[in-house]
């Protein structure tokens, strides 16, 4: 393996025209106003111009904002696959791993707070600490994620530090395992929800995280290079491993839904999702577990033809789409199914006790929701532009130790 190059990404990218940074830069640009123009439109008029209500009080800027924490943990996990456990193809990549967790977490963070009606709330929360909830724990958890995988980036790249970049890494990869854990338990901690309650919901989000985290990685690679910078070694490498990591998700999902129908007390919500929920029913089956699941598994792991470029990406694409849905019937569908206040008793009132919440999602929530991919994106391209981020050449002839003319 040659010794690694870093650039800034300046006007080009390699292989690509001169004007290829500052497109990119005005596309995802725009899509974070749109996200923000989206918030400041809610905070204007109220949050009764959403579909959120008193039964459905987490809605769409949640599932977005979730869904890119989640990934922000796994996207480092290429940085941990080269410093902690020493899998030198992918050192290169560490660097970009390492910005992309931060970028992907400041913008979940973000549609969070603008969701939040008057983002002023938000001192309460840094100010305020009740240690016997688990938004408590994740104000640290997240805080320290930043400040932890910035000194892991300072050692990477700091001539003076690489000697501590693997115990850096090695910090950086337990405090993201927590910070997964962390997001898992508010579900997980929730009794009073029949569709929450359950441990599993610890790693079943890590393997969400990997998943997740992953699959942009990928997308964003493809984006950065063309194919002669950025090898078949690789990408393949990478969508052989982007291939487990779904099958890890298909496994604890599995796991999930056989304890719940067991256990006598979950099994109304498991008939309302699995069975008969409706939209929840059908996100389940078609989006989650064929599109974002079995699909991506057939295409990475194909019975009769090779792995190629365009299978990974298009993976990668089904597998962000499936976990969109998949956290939306986590949120959305935990929050829908009635709440069981007296086990076993029929219960009557004109408080929709018993009816299963309704919730359409507004524009301005989506558009929120998609606004945090876009600040996300503008952190990203900032960083690399302003920093040596990305390696010069991923093509096999660098990469591949087993490379031959």
């Amino acid at each position: 393996m040659k010794p690694v190059v870093f650039k800034e990404w300046k006007d080009y990218t390699p292989g690509n025209p001169s004007d290829a940074f500052f497109g990119k830069l005005v596309a995802v640009a725009a899509v974070a106003v749109v996200g923000l123009l989206s918030a400041w439109y809610m905070e204007h008029h109220g949050h009764w111009v959403t579909g959120m209500n008193n039964q459905i009080v987490w809605g769409m800027p949640h599932v977005f904002a979730v869904f890119l924490i989640v990934a922000a943990s796994g996207a480092l996990n290429i940085a941990s696959l080269g410093s902690v456990f020493g899998k030198t193809p992918y050192k290169p990549l560490a660097r970009l791993s390492g910005l992309m967790a931060v970028s992907l977490l400041a913008g979940g963070l973000a549609v969070l707070v603008l969701d939040l009606g008057r983002p002023d709330r938000l001192i309460v929360a840094m100010t305020s600490y009740n240690f016997k909830s688990i938004f408590a724990w994740n104000i640290f958890l997240y805080t320290g994620f930043m400040v932890i995988t910035g000194v892991y980036l300072w050692t990477m790249m700091e001539r003076k530090m690489n000697s501590y970049s693997k115990q850096a890494g090695m910090v950086a990869f337990l405090w993201r395992l927590a910070l997964t854990t962390g997001t898992g338990l508010i579900f997980g901690f929730l009794v009073a929800r029949q569709g929450y309650d359950a441990a599993v919901f610890a790693p079943l989000f890590i393997a969400m995280s990997f998943s997740f985290g992953m699959a942009i990685f990928l997308l964003v690679l493809s984006t950065i290079y063309e194919s002669k910078a950025f090898g078949d070694f690789l990408m393949f490498k990478m969508g052989r491993l982007l291939g487990l990591f779904v099958a890890a998700v298909l496994y604890f999902t599995i796991v999930q839904h056989i304890t719940n129908l067991y256990a006598a007390e979950h099994s109304a919500v498991e008939m309302f999702i699995l069975v008969d929920g409706g939209i929840f029913t059908a996100l389940f089956w078609i989006v989650q577990v064929v599109a974002g699941g079995l699909v991506p598994l057939g295409l990475l792991f194909p019975m009769g033809g090779g792995l190629t470029r365009g299978r990974i990406q298009l993976a990668s694409m089904l597998v962000i789409v499936g976990g969109l849905a998949q956290v939306y019937i986590i949120i959305i569908g935990g929050q829908a199914f009635p709440l069981v206040l007296f086990p076993g008793m029929e219960v009557t009132s004109s408080f929709f006790d018993g009816v299963v919440n309704g919730y359409t999602p507004s524009l301005p929530e989506v558009l929120l929701g998609v606004g945090g991919f876009g600040i996300a994106g503008v952190l990203l391209m900032a960083g690399m532009r302003a920093m040596r981020i990305l390696p010069e050449d991923l093509s096999d002839k660098a990469i591949d130790p087993h490379y031959t003319e």
